[in-house]
């Protein structure tokens, strides 16, 4: 791949379809209040150890939260992101956001990854080929070349970190403590709106205290986590689906 570049728009609605959108805390109270439904992605790790990936240590740290688990420790993820099976519900008849100037940050963000482990490239991207064959300069080397949009990313990436731990209490008010375990898969929930809205309102700092349970069904993985007395489930969930990988 080059070290450059280019995009432009061409306005074909693919990212806006069939693609569930990070939000920030206050993005997804927004999203909730208003009538859209929010999903819920979790992974966990352990620190320096199972389902941690080393070469993004810092990065991994900083977004998670230490829970209990068992007798042990683990260090979970959140995303709260709006559901998007089909199309968005502010994409229009001609596939035009309708909420484009209140659009949350990732979708200003976008195609650029927020990840800094992720390189952008094209080929995993639903626009479509003339997406990058014209308009400004968009990536040299691994960095936006706009700074407007490299603040975005800043801004993307501090939320993410800021709002962890008020994540995580949400989850244990409203009782969605399973989670899979980074690199195996996230487990999804799809908490009831108004009760996710309340919970929003006023999150706790920390988390209440409740156990968390990792969703993992390889035996040997079992085996591994419950040696450094995590406590594990491979039942089929009821209250969550798992996505493994």
């Amino acid at each position: 791949m080059n070290d450059t570049l280019r995009f432009a728009c061409t306005g074909c609605g693919k990212c806006c379809t069939g693609h569930h959108v990070p939000l920030t805390l206050d993005e997804a109270r927004q999203w909730a209040v208003s009538g859209g439904q929010v999903i819920v992605l979790i992974e966990a790790f352990v620190s320096d150890g199972p389902g941690m990936p080393f070469e993004q240590r810092e990065h991994v740290m900083r977004r998670s939260y230490p829970v209990p688990c068992g007798s042990a420790e683990a260090r979970v993820a959140v995303t709260f992101a709006a559901f998007n099976p089909g199309r968005c519900r502010h994409l229009d008849a001609d596939d035009l956001c309708s909420i484009y100037d209140q659009r949350p940050l990732v979708c200003r963000i976008y195609p650029v990854e927020i990840n800094p482990h992720i390189a952008l490239r094209p080929e995993h991207k639903d626009c479509p080929a003339e997406a990058w064959q014209q308009g400004p300069e968009l990536i040299h080397g691994s960095l936006p070349v706009d700074a407007a949009l490299q603040a975005l990313v800043h801004a993307s990436r501090q939320a993410d970190r800021a709002d962890i731990a008020a994540k995580v209490a949400i989850c244990e008010a409203l009782e969605m403590t399973t989670s899979a375990l980074k690199g195996n898969g996230f487990t999804a929930y799809l908490p009831q709106m108004s009760a996710f809205a309340a919970a929003t309102q006023a999150p706790r700092a920390a988390t209440i205290g409740l156990g968390w349970t990792l969703h993992v069904e390889q035996p040997e993985r079992v085996d591994e986590l419950q040696a450094l007395g995590l406590h594990t489930t491979a039942q089929a969930p009821v209250f969550y689906a798992f996505i493994g990988f």
